[in-house]
């Protein structure tokens, strides 16, 4: 049942003194655009007859198909507490369309509406919570970002050697002010590093609430004259930033389906089958979860990010999923392979559809793991049947380009305009000599 109606759309922005609405949209990256129009166009708005130039945004359409419009989800009204408190600024999140009024096969959130539906039909509710974390860096003379901090600060520090303890708290209660529900938030592991965790939510609104979050952080660091970064791993040495995800399925009636008190891991038939799935379909999807040449730099052992297609029910953080230790309402599977760089209506999207083909085939997942893989040998592994995730971008290519799954979750639309403009990230990544190679060759060759 929806929150919102136009009548209410209507009072609230009258009544709160709303002078520009932001209708926000993302291309296939998951960057947040938009379009923004005055309190005057609001009925314009709202009877779904705002257009804008399709082509104009990474993935979507030609010129000679440009016209689309956005549909408002009267549900996602908010208003930027950032923004002035006279004539404030709010936002609706938007459904892309073509001019005939069908749904765009090339709105990521679409993709996820898709694999929500089914999860539906399937008789489940798909939940997810997101654990995000990020880098606050200062900005130089002329306001441009850096990787410079002066903090040495590390896991669950806090002030003075958490210099950015205000801007966390900043960040916490400008979400709270949004309806946001946060679970909880410290400092991560690497100086100048953050995390805030998200309250489950139904996997669509998680994915509004990310691109909310992303955009919320951003603007309070920049507040505090700081930048926000959610770039995997912005610098060597130290660990990078993840986006765990919790998943589980729900009932009609609210009841977590992932529990099983009579199982010795507290785990239901549903829910080995939904993790079989994922660990089956990693390979093709972690191009979704993990997009960026830089992600793979995260992804390296040493760094508490996993490096095999494992999963564990003890807290063994050298595995892909594990089983967080809370029981009831709160059973779950956590993926740790994703990054707040992904596009999170795909990712979630991916994790779904994978989930749900391991209920419909009856997957099981192998053995559970329970010591360290990283102590593994290569020979330990092999006989454990444990692969390892990509270890490049150009790997991950290989895997989704080569798998008709990904290609019939996303659509033939999504899934070859996001394959083409990978492949020109990895041709410019390759073309670029680094600061490493000069360093490593210059004065030996």
């Amino acid at each position: 049942m929806s929150r919102y109606t136009k009548e209410d759309i209507f009072r609230m922005v009258e009544e709160e003194d709303v002078e520009f609405i932001r209708l926000q949209f993302t291309d296939i990256f998951g960057l947040v655009k938009n379009v923004a129009v005055t309190a005057n166009q609001l009925g314009r708005v709202l009877d779904n007859r705002c257009m804008f130039d399709g082509s104009a945004i990474e993935g979507f359409v030609r010129i000679e198909e440009s016209d689309m419009y956005l549909y408002p989800d009267l549900d996602t009204f908010e208003i930027f507490p950032w923004r002035p408190q006279q004539g404030k600024v709010a936002r609706l999140i938007c459904d892309v369309h073509y001019p005939n009024g069908e749904p765009f096969d090339g709105d990521p959130r679409y993709v996820l509406k898709r694999m929500m539906a089914k999860a539906k039909d399937m008789g489940y509710t798909f939940l997810a919570g997101p654990e995000c974390e990020f880098f606050l860096y200062h900005t130089d003379e002329e306001g441009n970002p850096t990787t410079v901090t002066h903090e040495k600060a590390g896991y669950f520090d806090m002030g003075p050697l958490d210099y950015a303890e205000n801007v966390r708290r900043d960040i916490v209660l400008c979400l709270e002010e949004m309806g946001f529900e946060v679970e909880a938030s410290h400092h991560e592991l690497a100086p100048a590093q953050h995390e805030v965790d998200l309250q489950y939510q139904e996997g669509l609104r998680t994915a509004d609430d990310v691109t909310t979050f992303k955009m919320a952080v951003k603007n309070v660091a920049k507040r505090h004259g700081l930048h926000a970064t959610f770039m995997p791993k912005p610098q060597e040495g130290v660990n990078g930033s993840g986006m765990h995800i919790n998943m589980s399925l729900t009932d009609g009636m609210g009841r977590n389906l992932f529990e099983d008190e009579n199982d010795p891991a507290g785990l239901s038939t549903l829910a080995y089958q939904f993790m079989a799935g994922i660990l089956y379909h990693m390979k093709e999807m972690v191009l979704l979860t993990n997009p960026l040449v830089n992600s793979y730099k995260r992804l390296i052992p040493g760094y508490d990010a996993p490096n095999y297609i494992a999963w564990s029910t003890h807290s063994n953080r050298s595995a892909l999923i594990r089983i967080p230790s809370a029981r009831g309402y709160s059973t779950r599977i956590e993926l740790r392979c994703p990054d707040s760089s992904a596009n999170p209506y795909l990712a979630l999207a991916a994790c779904l559809a994978a989930g749900l083909d391991g209920i419909e085939k009856g997957m099981t997942p192998p053995p559970s793991v329970d010591r360290n893989i990283y102590a593994m040998t290569r020979e330990e592994k092999a006989q454990a049947g444990i692969e390892a995730l990509p270890e490049t971008l150009k790997e991950a290519m290989i895997s989704f380009e080569n798998s008709s799954f990904m290609r019939e979750v996303l659509g033939e639309h999504i899934f070859n305009k996001y394959l083409e403009a990978k492949d020109r990230e990895w041709k410019a990544f390759r073309a670029h000599v680094t600061d490493w190679e000069v360093n490593e060759y210059l004065y030996k060759y």
